[in-house]
């Protein structure tokens, strides 16, 4: 990447002030290749998941299982960017926190490698945690890197960004998943470690070009405040081992012991925590504005989501069993699949970037939520284009590739019109005192969406039903288009953002 950079005049102060990285701060730099060796080995593991769930020489689990597990497991991705926005804010910083984070994904990974269900569901947890803890804080910091959020390269830096994601999520299932698929699965594992591995020495080395504002805790707890989050999260978990102690030796557990409570919890959280955000009286008038107007965003998120991330868990499971994963006679695997999206993000990330500024200097830009809305009405034709080849699986055929490829073509689109901004306007409409906790918040529209899908998994729902399809997919058209029907109620609660 060293390439890319250019000699360029900066405001002194600012962190890699003599070089910028496409025009933006060096430190996106360091955090465009974190983020990216991060991605690889998380998407990597990502795209075995649901396969290894239910494959004869995995788990060997029914399909309803296998996209529980992995809908829950989403979910408790996104659910600990709160607490994890929250460690950064109270108690180690941003950076430190992201430093941290790093070992524990790592350690996760280096977990599910090894060879025994038990330790693989022990690895889940700790690449859940870890993720949680460096998702809102490394989103953070490259909010960090701009001059406020009237910043004019603030939408751009954040799209930059996420093309450092999907460099590593396109790479992950071309190397990890023909590994672990062709190969031996716990080895595609190991792999994820050794990605995690290089993205945190890339962090390391880089660290130097952060903003300071990257250091400090902004909120630190204070020694009775320490003590007093100590006491209680080891008597939350000394309650929890107890109580699974309990239902263990009774004879009584099974896997839904543990997917159920994370399905509601899922649910729950995101309500209580905006509920509590909204309800506090030290957030001045703008601030509780703008609030209001977050959670339209939010609920168009969380439906989005509940379509989006399926097509890792739904999608994958039909293609292995009801896809001719062909290309001109030649079969590949069926984790390739999980490389469209980032494929096609990289190809139209900087189409949509140069149009949407194009059309701000000719003054007609869409708002925020319009974006959004069209967001919803694509991920809903996503899922209606997803109805042929059901159709046809039906018919006893194998539906061809490019099926599935349309599919992910149709999201995509839909993705750059929510993802990228929706992370940028959370950080503009962000109250101070929960400045990183909300980048947690945005993420829990990610868990509220996924509850939904594992909820309905655990219910015995299949997800690749043509009646279920259709009625997701209607449901995301019609809140795509309320929303846009109340696009003005909506800016004007926004104030200044738009």
């Amino acid at each position: 990447m060293a390439s890319s950079l250019t000699k360029d005049s900066v405001s002194p102060g600012t962190p890699g002030s003599e070089k910028t990285f496409f025009g933006h701060p060096r430190g996106l730099a360091t955090l465009f290749m974190t983020e990216m060796w991060e991605r690889f080995s998380y998407y990597g593991m990502r795209a075995l998941l649901p396969l290894y769930l239910v494959a004869p020489g995995g788990l060997h689990l029914s399909a309803t299982a296998a996209t529980a597990i992995y809908s829950v497991y989403l979910s408790l991705v996104y659910l600990l960017a709160l607490p994890g926005g929250w460690f950064a804010d109270r108690v180690l910083g941003p950076r430190k926190t992201v430093a941290v984070a790093g070992l524990v994904i790592m350690l996760g990974h280096l977990t599910l490698a090894l060879p025994s269900s038990g330790t693989f569901y022990a690895g889940l947890g700790l690449v859940a945690i870890g993720s949680g803890l460096l998702k809102a804080n490394i989103s953070t910091m490259v909010g960090h890197l701009y001059d406020g959020p009237d910043d004019p390269r603030r939408d751009g830096g954040f799209t930059v960004f996420y093309i450092g994601i999907n460099l590593g999520a396109f790479a992950a299932p071309l190397v990890i998943g023909t590994i672990g698929e062709n190969v031996n699965w716990h080895l595609g594992f190991a792999l994820a470690a050794l990605g995690m591995a290089l993205g945190l020495a890339q962090f390391l080395i880089g660290r130097r070009h952060l903003d300071t504002r990257s250091d400090v805790v902004p909120t630190p707890l204070s020694a009775a405040e320490k003590a007093s989050t100590l006491r209680k999260g080891l008597l939350w978990l000394a309650v929890a081992a107890v109580f699974y102690s309990v239902v263990g030796f009774s004879g009584h557990y099974t896997l839904n012991w543990i997917l159920v409570p994370l399905t509601v919890l899922g649910l729950v959280i995101p309500v209580w925590v905006i509920a509590r955000i909204k309800r506090d009286k030290s957030l001045d008038r703008v601030e509780q504005s703008k609030m209001s107007a977050y959670i339209w965003f939010f609920i168009a998120a969380a439906v989005f989501w509940m379509i989006y991330d399926q097509g890792g868990s739904t999608l994958s499971i039909f293609a292995e069993s009801s896809a001719e994963n062909t290309v001109f006679g030649w079969e590949f695997p069926v984790s390739w699949y999980q490389s469209v999206n980032p494929v096609l993000i990289m190809a139209l990330a900087p189409v949509f970037a140069w149009a949407w500024l194009a059309l701000n200097r000719a003054g007609k830009e869409p708002s925020t939520i319009v974006k959004f809305s069209l967001g919803l009405v694509l991920v809903g034709a996503s899922f209606f284009l997803f109805l042929a080849p059901l159709s046809i699986a039906e018919g006893g055929h194998k539906a061809a590739a490019m099926w599935l490829v349309a599919i992910y073509f149709v999201q995509t689109v839909g993705e750059l019109t929510v993802s990228p901004v929706g992370l940028s306007v959370t950080t503009k409409m962000a109250p101070a005192k929960y400045a990183s906790q909300m980048m947690g918040v945005w993420f829990l529209a990610v868990t509220a969406g996924d509850a939904t899908t594992g909820l309905l998994s655990i219910a015995g729902v299949d997800l690749n039903g043509m009646g279920v399809v259709a009625l997701e997919a209607t449901l995301a058209v019609i809140a795509g288009f309320a929303i846009y029907m109340y696009r003005n109620k909506v800016k004007s609660l926004m104030g200044n953002v738009r």
